[in-house]
């Protein structure tokens, strides 16, 4: 009887499998990183105000965002989120209603609808780990440093804004009419750069970062910002101190050095830089006109609010109330000239001060709202950031995570002491939902697992993948 063999099985060789493209992974993020690039074109603030590329794109953001929402039927967000972003469209809905005119109640409230609540909600739900987050960061750092570059072109050669009778002042693309544009972008490319550098990335991003925090101290300085710069120092100490005290003394020491070195060695602006800070302590004795026309204003503001205490004077109306409630101190407007604009009279339509702006406008309920919402964010992320480091055990440096926690408090840390000097207005505004964003992402998702910063509970939560099951 014969035996036959098996016949051996024959394989047939699988093709190799297809790595996914690394241009993938940013696809969603995309159109985030769309928002910064388009502010440093010079269209985008040709005229210094209104609608400008990247508020059409921050709209975009938010549309794909639903999209998104859609496609994976996902929970857009859970409760404690939703309410802590959602808070403030109690005190908009009702200062809409008491605006002069439905036009501008209507504009006022989709305007504040943008930057606080829906730019913001759909930049925390696309992040998904870190990595977008750094990425985001470091596009702030990018786009300060080529307003930055501009801003030093502009004083070197004498054409930039009209500053005391010269065009030396620097304000990059944003042109005369928006001197606060550049000073701000800036301000967020040092926070960003600071945070990056106290991180645990690799060491030679975090010299690099530290390298761009120092010279984009040049141009913070010659923007002639008092509030930028008061802004900046609170927010880069409050990191300096989360960091540890020890890094925070050397980092101060450095940069001690190297503001020495700029303005003692190369003379960049002294004569001009001392006269601005002094002017900072003097309100009551010598204040220059723009000192007593925002403290003119401020008084204003809060005389409307009297009349008006629960739901102020409506959306967009203080130009309406500002004749009637302020004093003959207050001038006819602010001179603007330079950086290739015409003379123009720029009238002042706003306190410069968000917080008293919200006041006069939308009245106690509105402020509390909106100024609650913005705690419960600072409160959210510096308690993420504490639990992150505790996690990280004692004496231990940041967590990777840690390094998003900085950045996240400083740049909320920074724009809630901008508030104080300055309100929304100009194109580089979209940007304050940008941080909004990123700060939610930190405070509301927590960024992952308190070691890595990128868990499935931060994949979980977005709707940049297909991953996790939603909240």
């Amino acid at each position: 009887m014969t035996r036959t063999l098996p016949l051996p099985a024959v394989r047939t060789a699988r093709p190799p499998a297809r790595r996914p493209s690394p241009w993938l992974h940013l696809l969603p993020v995309l159109p985030v990183l769309a928002v910064p690039a388009l502010l440093a074109l010079p269209s985008a603030t040709a005229d210094g105000g209104g609608a400008g590329p990247a508020d059409v794109v921050s709209a975009l953001v938010v549309a794909h965002c639903a999209l998104r929402l859609l496609r994976h039927r996902r929970r857009p967000l859970s409760v404690p989120a939703a309410v802590v972003l959602g808070l403030p469209v109690v005190g908009l809905a009702l200062a809409a209603t008491g605006a002069a005119s439905p036009g501008a109640g209507l504009s006022g409230l989709g305007r504040y609808l943008q930057i606080f609540v829906l730019v913001p909600a759909a930049i925390l739900l696309l992040l998904r780990d870190r990595r977008d987050f750094t990425l985001l960061a470091w596009s702030f750092v990018g786009l300060a440093g080529w307003q930055g570059a501009l801003g030093v072109h502009q004083y070197v050669t004498g054409t930039g804004a009209s500053y005391r009778g010269e065009d030396i002042r620097a304000v990059g693309t944003f042109g005369a009419q928006d001197v606060m544009g550049m000073a701000t972008v800036v301000s967020f490319g040092v926070v960003c750069a600071v945070g990056l550098a106290l991180g645990r990335s690799a060491a030679h991003r975090r010299v690099l970062a530290a390298g761009c925090a120092v010279a984009l101290l040049v141009p913070l300085a010659l923007s002639f910002s008092r509030g930028a710069w008061i802004a900046t120092a609170v927010a880069c100490a409050v990191q300096l101190v989360a960091a540890g005290l020890r890094r925070a003394l050397t980092v101060a020491a450095a940069v001690l050095a190297a503001g020495v070195i700029l303005v003692g060695g190369f003379g960049v602006g002294t004569a001009l830089l001392d006269e601005r800070v002094s002017s900072i302590t003097q309100v009551a004795d010598s204040p220059d006109q723009s000192v007593v026309d925002r403290y003119t204003m401020w008084a204003a503001a809060v005389s409307m609010w009297r009349e008006h205490p629960l739901t102020g004077v409506g959306l967009k109306s203080f130009p309406e109330y500002r004749d009637g409630h302020a004093s003959l101190a207050l001038s006819a407007g602010s001179d603007t000239e330079g950086a290739g604009a015409a003379y123009r009279k720029q009238p002042l339509l706003s306190p410069h001060n968000m917080y008293l702006l919200v006041l006069a406008e939308q009245g106690l309920t509105g402020l509390l709202a909106l100024a609650g919402s913005w705690l419960a964010l600072l409160a959210c992320a510096l308690r993420r950031m504490w639990r992150t480091r505790a996690a990280a055990g004692p004496g231990a440096r940041h967590t990777a995570a840690g390094e998003c926690g900085l950045v996240a408090c400083g740049l909320l840390v920074w724009q809630l002491t901008d508030f104080g000097y300055a309100d929304i207005g100009g194109s580089s505004t979209v940007l304050t939902a940008v941080v909004l964003g990123l700060a939610g992402w930190w405070a509301l998702l927590g960024g992952g697992t308190p070691a890595d910063g990128g868990g499935p509970a931060a994949r979980a939560g977005s709707v940049g993948d297909g991953e996790g099951a939603g909240r």
